[in-house]
């Protein structure tokens, strides 16, 4: 072998050592992408920064949340399910795009269950069914008489399949019939409400308990089977409507084919995470609760939650578009 051909296999011998090397170091060894299908200030964009907060935190490593709206999270979801299975790029989601989307649209850029890896599920949130105050229901009751008494005259606004499906689980144990009024999101949709362009929303309370707590829409009833600690005086829904509950979640998924060693990491790190005070806040200030899980916890979850979703979705007669 001639000097040069030496010179050529000792620097490939040493490419591939420092290949092994990297390939042997321990995750995470470089910054993670979280990628959440909502825009900044939304709930889920508050817990992702503080969860990055907290694994920076614990891997000295960075971590960016990347905001991409649009599509009702498809389009940060065909992101990540594109992704390369390493761990590095994950995404942060709800029911909305794996237990509420493929029943709502005929054709979705992903699939909700064979398109990602489980990880953990992080936190469970219920919803607050409010009205304007100008509606005279006081209370679940009184808001069922006055929708029996005039049927598809009270309006509903809703800019999320959450908010959306809630109402439409209310009318079918109720037997009323509300007229419903699409919007792309719920913010704009609680303007409305209390501007008196709409009559009632069931939504999440990051955009409802403020607007409660000053005064400019009547709460009447929590979605969960319990009342919240943030709002104790209102009962649940199901105290006048037993059997009613429907809420949203938040989870953590990675791309299809990621390792579970790696998975397992991560499903570590969301533990510790969910442990600290500044994701407890996060996750308490909107109404939801922790919940931890492990990988397979999630994918079950999402199961049943599937197929609740489409079972709602289809009796209300929602035809996917």
């Amino acid at each position: 072998m001639n000097a040069s051909r030496r010179s050529l296999f000792a620097a490939l011998m040493l490419t591939a050592v420092g290949c092994s090397a990297i390939a042997q170091q321990p995750y995470p060894n470089r910054p993670i992408t979280i990628v959440i299908g909502s825009s900044p200030g939304s709930a889920t964009d508050g817990l992702a920064r503080a969860i990055a907060q907290e694994v920076t935190r614990a891997t000295d490593q960075p971590v960016v949340v990347d905001n991409r709206p649009g599509a009702f999270g498809g389009i940060a979801a065909q992101a990540v399910t594109r992704a390369q299975p390493d761990g590095y790029t994950l995404f942060m989601t709800t029911n909305t795009t794996q237990a509420a989307n493929p029943h709502l649209y005929k054709k979705l850029s992903y699939d909700p269950v064979k398109g990602f890896t489980p990880v953990a599920l992080l936190a469970k949130g219920s919803l607050l069914l409010v009205t304007n105050p100008g509606i005279p229901a006081k209370n679940v009751q009184e808001l069922v008489a006055l929708a029996k008494k005039e049927p598809g005259k009270l309006n509903y606004g809703s800019g999320s399949s959450s908010a959306q499906v809630a109402t439409e689980l209310f009318q079918q144990m109720t037997g009323t019939d509300l007229n419903y009024i699409p919007y792309k999101a719920n913010p704009p949709a609680i303007t409305d409400l209390v501007a008196g362009q709409t009559d009632l929303m069931i939504v999440d309370f990051a955009v409802s308990l403020p607007q409660v707590k000053a005064g400019k829409l009547r709460a009447l009833g929590v979605s969960s089977t319990h009342r919240s600690p943030l709002i104790p005086d209102v009962p649940a829904i199901a105290e006048s409507l037993p059997g009613y509950e429907l809420g949203y979640w938040n989870a953590l998924y990675a791309s299809p084919g990621t390792p579970e060693p790696i998975v397992a990491r991560l499903n570590e790190l969301m533990r510790q995470a969910l442990k600290s005070d500044v994701v407890k806040k996060s996750i308490e200030s909107t109404g939801m609760e922790i919940t931890p899980s492990s990988p397979q916890e999630l994918a079950d979850f999402q199961r049943s939650e599937y197929e609740r979703w489409g079972n709602i979705i289809r009796t209300a007669g929602i035809q996917p578009e």
